[in-house]
């Protein structure tokens, strides 16, 4: 039986939900000889560090495996049943599993563009012109920006494409070389999704445990929030706007205060910022709430009141990962209700140009 909680409708917009894909399925948008790697050579993407998950099912909840025992993130319709219709989906963005991302392969760039070209269509075909409620990420393989941009450009336009995604791993994207792919979001009205991917690099070497890449997360996001913004890609682009997926925002007000310290006393060294970084932060980046620690309301509205705005902070239920955040149970409770709706929606709604901007019900 529900519980009264969980029978509220709650119009969410879910900035975090991982269909996955087999690689039989990508087979049919592929040409060869990339189609014959896969299927003549059993060519399978590197994962480069085995990690143990607390759950049986590795990397996804247990119970999120399809019942024909397919992986999870797989099935659409089991998916709805499970994650949109139950938590009152409005909304759903879809950023993929296809790990790691065409974008983290060190080389052989024309693989890791066809791979990508085809996650594009196959996402299209089988997700977004399914259900209404889903839109998309383009995906790319931005060690070759030329075929990047050529990429945007071919998928850019659809209605239902909303950010170019980019993983956080030992890449630093703020260096001019990927500057061109920032051009051609902006061209699309395309947000920038960064999303976890690799474990946070620390004095050159990898974490030894799981525990120490989970624990060490925020890391990674700071470390690209700082480069993204001292290397002035916001003032280059100046609509250009930045989603931190899969991080938190519980080191934000940290973050911002430390930047803002740091460029009053090294302003010279980037001459190219005018504005203060919190100022690019609150303008240009949002951070979505999973993982999201247990905090008590004071706690949780502390945080807001650091931040200096309400407004950073966007839903993500990381569906369907094991530490997947039911929109029920992760936020403190007893939040104001027009608090509650600018987390559930209405930041995301007003951060992403391309989606509906009034709710149906309220049109």
């Amino acid at each position: 039986m529900k519980s009264k909680k969980e029978n509220q409708k709650l119009h969410l917009i879910d900035t975090d939900i991982h269909e996955r894909v087999l690689y039989e399925d990508l087979i049919m948008y592929l040409d060869n000889p990339w189609k014959k790697y896969i299927t003549d050579c059993n060519w399978m993407q590197e994962k480069h560090m085995p990690y143990v998950q607390p759950a049986i099912a590795g990397v996804d909840r247990a119970d999120a495996r399809v019942p024909d025992g397919r992986p999870a993130g797989t099935d659409l319709e089991f998916m709805s049943k499970q994650l949109l219709e139950p938590c009152g989906h409005e909304i759903g963005i879809l950023t993929g599993a296809l790990d790691p991302s065409p974008s983290s392969m060190h080389g052989w760039y024309e693989m890791a563009t066809a791979l990508a070209s085809a996650y594009n269509d196959w996402q299209i075909e089988n997700w977004l012109e399914k259900d209404k409620r889903l839109y998309g990420s383009v995906h790319i393989a931005a060690g070759d920006p030329v075929a990047a941009v050529r990429e945007i450009d071919r998928v850019g336009s659809h209605p239902k494409m909303i950010q170019v995604l980019l993983p956080i791993d030992d890449i630093m994207w703020g260096d001019p070389y990927y500057h061109p792919i920032y051009e051609a979001a902006q061209r699309h009205d395309l947000m920038i999704g960064m999303h976890h991917n690799e474990p946070p690099i620390y004095f050159g070497k990898w974490p030894r445990y799981f525990i120490e890449w989970h624990t060490l997360i925020p890391t990674a996001h700071m470390m690209q929030v700082t480069n993204m913004v001292f290397n002035g890609v916001f003032e280059k682009y100046p609509r250009l706007k930045l989603m931190m997926i899969e991080g938190g925002f519980t080191h934000v007000p940290h973050l911002m205060r430390k930047m803002d310290q740091q460029y009053k006393d090294l302003r010279h060294e980037v001459p190219w910022i005018k504005r203060m970084p919190s100022d690019i932060i609150k303008e240009h980046i949002r951070f979505t709430t999973q993982p999201l620690e247990e905090l008590t309301k004071k706690e949780f509205l502390q945080l807001i009141d650091q931040m200096g705005t309400d407004e950073l902070i966007c839903f993500s239920t990381d569906y369907p990962h094991w530490d997947y955040d039911s929109p029920f149970e992760a936020l403190p409770p007893n939040l104001d209700e027009s608090l509650q709706r600018k987390l559930f929606s209405e930041n995301a709604r007003a951060f992403y140009p391309k989606l509906p901007q009034i709710r149906k019900e309220d049109a």
